[in-house]
């Protein structure tokens, strides 16, 4: 039998106590909360069933999933579920990848306030493809985005940046017809570059102004107004980099790219070759070079290890996934139906057009969502097992008075 391939949460469950008493006052209630849905995903800590097999009655244990979006075990389920509410979306036009980075000057801003400047990456992003494709110069119509929020790199460095779907084309102003761009080309990358550094600046001035960045250590002496204008003079003068890869090939392969990119986080744990007390090595890729020699791995301390993946634990309520355009959530529906007039299309079956969700509640009654792994027959659940209960310490008693 295989042994079982290495996790986040094995490394969470033997260095994780040492590690949060070590920065205890360095890690906030989110990240701790992370830490622990990670540690005991799958664990008898959250319940689960007892399967019996109805040909070959093997009996499978099968425990809860924590569901935590930073969690790697649970990213491929929630990914299905959103697939399958996109795929019945994708239109039937050529498709481009764009990709909206920040600078390292900004970046290290981001660090500190991560949630004002998430939000500022993605508005600023989205409104920037949204005003040039509008420009009657460029393509003059109504696009669609759908936005991916990465906050790494490989070695899960923090690297805040953008991944962009947007079909190629939009509907007219009055939405009597569908405009196509090119074959090979949406939109300028030169002049969305200069948009979208204009506008990132320009959010940055007025989020400082409204005293809404938190800036320390090495960054303190920028709460001065003076100086944080400064700072951000350089960055007017140098490029900043908008990607455009090349088009995707058909919706099969943006499908493809979807599953690859929605719900992926800092690392996954087929990247994990080994971990000991000391450190953990991992698969990482160097996309300066090209080939095979991009592939390589890196070591790190455990504790680096621990601290680096908890660098891309998002602030609560932050939206990673976010459409903008003909996408957007309140005529999203509409707009995708006039589109497909437009262009003569069948609208696609959908085998789960009763919700997003396609989880194993949808079973039948009874019946585990899972084959059986020594026969591939139906798993029918026998018993459930109920979560570990952690019963509350007794309340303080009061001290009596003097």
């Amino acid at each position: 039998m295989p042994s079982r391939s290495l996790e986040v949460a094995d490394i969470f469950r033997d260095h994780g106590a040492v590690w949060r008493a070590v920065n205890a006052g360095h890690i906030s209630l989110n990240q701790f909360k992370v830490m622990s849905a990670i540690e005991c995903c799958r664990t008898a800590a959250l319940g689960g069933h007892v399967a019996r097999c109805a040909d070959c009655a093997h009996e499978h244990i099968a425990y809860n999933s924590c569901r935590n979006r930073h969690c790697p075990k649970c990213q491929a389920a929630a990914a299905k579920t959103w697939l399958a509410a996109r795929e019945a979306e994708l239109l039937p036009v050529r498709y481009f990848h764009l990709v909206f980075t920040l600078p390292k000057q900004i970046a290290d801003i981001a660090y500190q306030n991560k949630r004002e400047i998430y939000n500022l990456l993605m508005r600023a992003s989205a409104d920037t493809v949204v005003r040039i494709a509008a420009d009657p110069k460029h393509l003059g119509a109504k696009v669609g985005i759908t936005s991916v929020l990465h906050t790494w790199g490989s070695a899960m460095t923090h690297h805040p940046h953008v991944h962009m779907i947007v079909p190629g084309g939009g509907l007219s102003t009055d939405g009597s017809k569908w405009i196509a761009c090119r074959k090979n080309f949406f939109l300028s990358v030169h002049v969305l570059s200069r948009l979208y550094r204009r506008l990132i600046l320009e959010g940055l001035a007025k989020l400082h102004k409204a005293g809404k960045l938190q800036l320390f250590g090495d960054l303190v002496n920028l709460a001065d107004r003076n100086a944080f204008d400064t700072f951000l003079q350089p960055l007017r003068k140098i490029e900043w980099v908008v990607y455009a890869k090349e088009p995707f090939t058909g919706p099969k392969a943006v499908l493809a790219y979807l599953s690859r990119y929605t719900h992926r986080i800092a690392i996954s744990n087929s990247r994990l070759i080994r971990f000991d007390e000391r450190s953990v090595t991992f698969k990482v890729k160097d996309y300066r070079l090209k080939g095979a020699g991009r592939h390589t791995t890196m070591t790190l301390a455990t504790s680096e290890f621990i601290r680096r993946f908890l660098l891309h634990v998002l602030p609560r309520g932050q939206h990673r996934i976010r459409h903008y355009g003909f996408y957007g959530n309140s005529n999203r529906a509409a707009n995708i139906a006039r589109i497909r007039q437009l262009l003569g299309a069948k609208t696609p079956h959908n085998e789960h057009d009763k919700g997003d969700t396609i989880d194993n509640d949808e079973q039948p009654p009874r019946v585990l969502g899972l084959p059986c792994p020594c026969c591939g027959g139906q798993l029918m659940i026998v018993e459930t097992i109920a979560p570990a209960q952690h019963p509350r310490a007794p309340p303080a008693k009061a001290k009596a008075a003097a």
